[in-house]
């Protein structure tokens, strides 16, 4: 006879309040268990070290160590890890670093008491999960262009307040080139505006205020 192996779980994040919310949807499952808790990336990894978990759950936005820096650390040393990111952003920019790191899977916080222990099996069974409208953006976002990282500075500093002329000067560059870039961006963006652009922007990941 098999007997079913409990999945052993990791989690890191710096609210008190999710971690609880966590807990509580782990502690009514019968075959997972929470076997730790991390506050930041640093704690994460130490604690990875010496629970060696089954499935590891990251915050995409900790102190310290955040959750992108988390996953490559983690997946340095042990290439094995089976981690998921958590977070409150659907921006595509933010899913591609956390895949690229090394992430296999991606769970909005809004969606966790449906589907976190359905994201945790799959991992523990080696699959992946991509919840169906992370999916979506994925791939719709992939056959886009990105912005340029020139185009990435002038969104920055357009999100810092700064005029056309302003930004110009800041990068040693005509303001039509600026304007250009500017026209790039929202095309790239569907922006209608700098304001509309900006907010884009976070939301999709390419830039932080």
């Amino acid at each position: 006879m098999t007997v079913n192996k409990t999945i052993r779980v990791l989690v890191a994040d710096d609210h008190p309040l999710m971690l609880e919310g966590i807990a509580a949807v782990i502690g009514s499952q019968s075959d997972i268990e929470l076997v730790g808790e991390a506050a930041d990336g640093n704690e994460a990894l130490a604690l990875f070290r010496t629970l060696q978990p089954d499935v590891t759950l990251i915050d995409l936005q900790m102190p310290n160590a955040n959750g992108i820096d988390a996953v490559r650390m983690i997946r340095a040393e042990f290439p094995q890890a089976r981690i998921a990111i958590l977070t409150t952003y659907r921006g595509d920019v933010r899913a591609l670093h956390a895949i690229k790191a090394g992430a296999q899977g991606y769970l909005l916080k809004s969606a966790l008491r449906k589907e976190l222990c359905d994201a945790i099996r799959a991992l523990a069974a080696g699959q992946r999960y991509f919840p169906p409208e992370i999916s979506a953006e994925l791939m719709e976002y992939m056959g886009q262009d990105c912005l340029s990282p020139r185009e990435i500075q002038v969104l920055k500093l357009i999100a810092q307040g700064l005029s056309n002329k302003q930004i110009a000067l800041e990068l040693v560059l005509t303001e039509d080139t600026i304007k250009g870039h500017l026209r790039s961006i929202m095309d790239k963006l569907g922006a209608n505006n700098r304001t509309h652009a900006v907010t884009i922007g976070i939301e999709r990941g390419f830039i932080e205020l």
